[in-house]
């Protein structure tokens, strides 16, 4: 799979721009102001763009090898930081750039092995979605992109250049640096006011300490409960089919992850529906989660089989069983997960979630939501493409290549192996 320079330009301005603004809210989140630390006055991380350009490049043709992807933007990252830094001191005269990583080696190291793992998971949630934007955009109109922001960076570039190597800004950096400071300023503002919507008084620092993360039941905390939930029902699952059927089987409803979203979603119901419960009779408990779990599980297969036209689990050899999609021996179970969910699970889970660090958590939150929605979209698009090769074996675009390059018929046989068509 190779892109074109106008293609690449595109990447990166877009992960560039992506890891600026990222930089400035993490900043933000800290020390309550704005800091800039790029190289240009435009809003553009011109290292992690050029990072994300070249990888696009060589991580296709990598499979679904991840550590030795992780090694190729790691070592790129490395050499890419390392050059800027030496350019920029051979011609401002000044041994640390404002991209510079931390001060002292081992920081350094850490740093670039951090942004490193955050590049890698940030290209593979996001790159999909990115190739079918690509192919919307009229080559004119990308060609027209390229140059343009090409010209722009250079000319940036100069300007800041000769204003560092003069000890002072051009008139005409103070200008655009203005632009950038109001854009980066308008974001750090939202941040700010999205922090104080959902913790009153967090700016001021004498009442950050009585501030408790996603208080009761609020939508941070069911997100929570979802991520948890999906990675530890996936684990269970696992060791379950091993030890119960004798094989290792994947778990997880997604391509990235060990992440089961039937569990996800189920403790959330639970937790959403039950937990007004825990105060009463266990059998009351107890009845409602198998009703609901049956419910549940019962609602998934019917839209895994509407949506994909694939069924994950078939019941129909066991006895009492509802439509082969759930039976009376798994809705008991289900009562008893409730049970076990709402008396002895959650209330510690509860607490734990209660102890996250406000602001930290509360931005993590933000950043679970979009991978996991992004990894839920590129899931959907491997099982439609799985189903397409059927009937037309030919990739149109570069998402379907990259798709029929990585995620082929045995991987998605191998990934979701108890997976089959719903077709009779």
């Amino acid at each position: 799979m190779t892109y074109n320079p106008a293609q690449q330009t595109l990447l990166l301005v877009i992960y560039g721009f992506l890891a600026w603004a990222a930089e400035v809210v993490y900043f933000a989140v800290r020390e309550k102001k704005f800091v800039n630390r790029g190289l240009l006055s435009i809003p553009l991380d011109l290292g992690v763009g050029i990072v994300f350009s070249n990888s696009a490049l060589i991580l296709p043709t990598m499979g679904r090898n991840y550590a030795g992807m992780y090694f190729i933007v790691f070592a790129n990252l490395v050499i890419t930081r390392a050059l800027l830094g030496f350019l920029s001191g051979r011609v401002t005269r000044n041994a640390r750039w404002l991209e510079a990583a931390p001060n002292g080696t081992g920081r350094n190291i850490l740093s670039n092995a951090a942004a490193a793992a955050a590049i890698l998971v940030t290209y593979l949630l996001l790159q999909p979605l990115l190739m079918v934007v690509m192919e919307l955009i009229p080559p004119l109109v990308l060609r027209i992109f390229h140059i343009a922001v090409w010209a722009l960076i250079l000319l940036d570039l100069v300007a800041v250049l000769a204003a560092v190597r003069r000890g002072r800004e051009t008139s005409g950096q103070k200008r655009r640096q203005g632009r950038m400071e109001k854009i980066a300023a308008d974001l750090s503002r939202f941040v700010w006011e999205r922090l104080e919507k959902a913790y009153p008084g967090i700016s001021d620092e004498e009442k950050r300490s009585d501030i408790v993360f996603a208080r009761g039941m609020n939508l941070d905390k069911i997100v929570w409960v979802f991520l948890i939930s999906a990675f530890l029902g996936d684990i269970v699952e696992t060791f379950y089919c091993r030890f119960v059927g004798g094989v290792w089987m994947s778990r997880s409803s997604v391509v990235f992850g060990p992440f089961s979203f039937v569990w996800g979603i189920g403790a959330v119901l639970l937790t959403v529906s039950l937990i007004r419960l825990k105060d009463k009779n266990d059998r009351w408990v107890l009845l409602a989660g198998a009703l609901l779990g049956g419910a549940f599980e019962y609602a998934c297969s019917v839209f895994t089989e509407i949506v994909f036209g694939k069924v994950f689990w078939d019941y129909s050899h066991m006895p009492l069983n509802i439509g082969g999609r759930t039976n009376v021996l798994f809705m008991f179970f289900w009562g008893i997960l409730g049970l076990i969910w709402v008396k002895i699970a959650y209330p510690p889970l509860d607490r734990l979630i209660e102890n996250f660090p406000p602001v930290a958590a509360k931005t993590l939150t933000w950043l679970i939501v979009a991978l996991m929605t992004l990894n839920g979209l590129f899931t959907a698009a491997v099982l439609v493409r799985y189903n397409e090769r059927k009937v037309d074996p030919e990739p149109s675009g570069m998402l379907e290549e990259m798709i029929d390059a990585n995620y082929n018929d045995d991987y998605v046989e191998n990934r979701w192996q108890n997976m089959k068509s719903a077709e009779p």
